[in-house]
């Protein structure tokens, strides 16, 4: 079972923070983040809120309220968003394509 640190250190490390940057962000220390990611700590639910935002993701996801994150606020599935949108226009392309296409195929084998 993923922990509320667990999620908040992939959601942090996704977006390409340090414990410090991050404690700035809310306005406290890095070694309150530190214990928030081993979770020695619990955090109220208004710095959950003021993390989740700095982190691009949702209360729920932090929380374990549900299983994924939105598709666009999941800290991994967002990082690979950003890397496909810097690829050159050919090579996301192929990239796009190749998704469609295994897409395609698993949907047909699943019938």
């Amino acid at each position: 079972m993923s922990t509320f640190g667990k999620k908040l250190r992939e959601a942090r490390e996704a977006k390409g923070l340090s414990q410090q940057e991050l404690a700035k962000a809310i306005g406290t220390v890095h070694t309150v983040i530190g214990r928030y990611e081993r979770d020695e700590m619990k955090p109220s639910i208004d710095v959950v809120r003021r993390l989740a935002d700095e982190v691009n993701t949702t209360v729920g996801y932090l929380i374990g309220e549900n299983g994924q994150a939105d598709l666009f606020k999941d800290p991994a599935m967002l990082k690979r968003f950003q890397d496909i949108v810097t690829l050159p226009d050919r090579d996301r392309e192929c990239l796009l394509t190749t998704v469609d296409n295994f897409i395609k195929a698993v949907k047909i084998s699943a019938l």
